[in-house]
């Protein structure tokens, strides 16, 4: 993986420990040497991620539509920052820069990114991992829904497995380097469970 997409809120949230998982990501982005893209903004998670990556000298491409943009929520002082026409431009530009992706804590524009790419995933669109980071136990209601689909088999157990999930930075960046490494292996033949 070179650069990792996170999907995350435009709030900074009730916690202060949601900014704290922000910064933690950013921190695991540089340890590895890994680019961000996200969605462009100036404004609370996304901003607290650009920053530290930014303030750590690694590379961030933002990519924002236009009408968000006008808004004056677009971050000056990214790496790059792509304007687009449209939110789905806006979604495609950031699946085709990103080798991975990530959601971080919140609203329903992170649930609906993060429900898209692991969809295309599960269609086979993408063979890119798709991670969960659990700051401060924000999507443990969500992981035991998830669980709840997937054993009323409304989601099959390959399907929720795709979803990786941790409470650490570093750990789930370890785990989606792997997957993505499996994904990749010539063996792995599309339509294998």
């Amino acid at each position: 993986m070179k650069m990792v997409c996170v999907y995350c809120g435009s709030s900074v949230g009730r916690l202060a420990d949601y900014a704290q998982g922000a910064r933690a990501l950013g921190q695991a982005l540089l340890a590895q040497g890994l680019g961000l893209v996200y969605g462009g903004a100036s404004i609370g998670l996304m901003g607290v991620l650009a920053d530290t990556v930014l303030a750590g000298g690694g590379r961030v491409v933002g990519v924002i539509p236009l009408a968000l943009a006008r808004k004056e929520v677009a971050h000056a002082g990214l790496t790059e920052l792509i304007v687009t026409a449209s939110m789905h431009e806006r979604k495609t530009r950031m699946a085709e820069l990103s080798d991975g992706f990530i959601a971080l804590p919140g609203g329903i524009g992170t649930f609906e990114e993060l429900f898209e790419i692991w969809t295309w995933a599960q269609l086979g669109i993408h063979t890119k991992p798709v991670g969960l980071l659990n700051v401060a136990g924000y999507f443990d209601a969500l992981i035991t829904f998830l669980d709840h689909a997937a054993q009323e088999q409304f989601l099959k157990v390959s399907q929720r497995q795709m979803l990786l999930t941790d409470d650490a930075a570093p750990a789930l960046l370890a785990r989606m380097a792997a997957a993505r490494q499996a994904a990749s292996t010539p063996w792995l033949q599309a339509g294998q469970t």
